[in-house]
């Protein structure tokens, strides 16, 4: 590969992460300013969607922060206030006495339903007119192929 074809390449990289970037970026805004999230920040609807896809029911803190966008510190403390609230229960690890385990409440379960139907709804109306259908399962294919490359590194 000659300079000038590996410079072209690492433009073309940092131009599409660029593109990928404040497109999410915008949706985000959008998605944030519209009526689903009045009652609950996103960052705080994301931990209960998060803990509602969760199989067993509960998460570990530590295996939580592996799935959000938060810092530790910024995860514990908004844990700390969800389950101010009713809407998470937090407890010890049972085979670890330093570790905390999350679930979602009655009260989070139903808030999290009600949101998330409306979310998907605003999701819907943002995504639909901008891009086809095909063109919707080719963006996934493709973000789902990048997030599987760099999780592999």
């Amino acid at each position: 590969m000659s300079a000038k074809t590996a410079e072209s390449s690492v433009r073309l990289a940092a131009e599409t992460w660029e593109s990928l970037f404040r497109a999410q970026v915008a949706v985000m805004r959008r998605l944030q300013a519209g009526p689903a999230f009045k009652s609950l920040a996103i960052n705080e609807y994301d931990v209960l969607f998060t803990l509602s896809r969760c199989p067993s029911g509960w998460l570990r803190l530590n295996e939580l922060n592996d799935h959000v966008l938060l810092s530790q510190s910024s995860l514990s403390r908004l844990v700390e206030r969800l389950g101010k609230r009713g809407l998470v229960d937090r407890m010890p690890a049972p085979d670890d006495g330093r570790g905390i385990r999350i679930q979602l409440t009655e009260a989070g379960w139903e808030l999290q339903k009600q949101i998330g139907r409306e979310h998907v709804r605003d999701i819907a109306a943002l995504v639909s007119p901008a891009l086809t259908a095909e063109e919707q399962q080719e963006l996934r294919r493709l973000t789902e192929k990048l997030r599987a490359s760099v999780a592999a590194r």
